[in-house]
């Protein structure tokens, strides 16, 4: 398996991405495209305390180090494909070997979702005349709320 984690970019990005480049990795890796994953952590980039979406972002590469013959074109490709996406980026490769790895994949389901396997769940309709009431339900609870909440420190004593 190789993974591609992509931090400093929103999920968003990094779904589409892998939408539009698993196919062209998997070529260049020369290996199936089942073989690719991509991963989008909610972790940022900062800079002295200032983060920087989309500014500085890292790719890293996990991969089985048969690959590692490939990883300047693959670097080259990951560069070229999201300069579009980050001012800067860094592409770092992390080789391991095959009896390193270890994985339990339940046969019982899709080795992967797809928007063909996906559930679409859709949305229930409110009764004619209804509306969803997105005021505060709390309204009038506060003094309560906060006799509730008090601790010892609270209280004078």
């Amino acid at each position: 398996m190789i993974t591609i984690t992509l931090i400093g970019l929103d999920q968003y990005t990094v779904a589409h991405y892998s939408k539009d480049h698993t196919k062209n990795l998997a070529d260049l890796f020369e290996t199936s495209e089942e073989n690719i994953l991509f991963v989008a952590t909610d972790s940022l980039t900062f800079y002295k305390g200032v983060d920087q979406p989309s500014w500085n972002s890292i790719v890293r590469v996990n991969a089985p180090t048969k690959f590692e013959a490939v990883k300047k074109t693959v670097a080259k490709y990951l560069i070229s494909t999201l300069k579009d996406f980050s001012i800067n980026l860094a592409v770092e490769f992390y080789f391991y070997h095959d009896h390193d790895r270890f994985e339990h994949i339940n046969p019982d389901y899709p080795r992967f979702l797809t928007e063909d396997n996906i559930a679409n769940v859709e949305e229930e309709e409110l009764p004619e005349g209804e509306e969803l009431y997105e005021g505060n339900i709390f309204e009038g609870y506060q003094d309560k709320l906060d006799e509730l909440y008090t601790t010892d420190i609270d209280k004078d004593k």
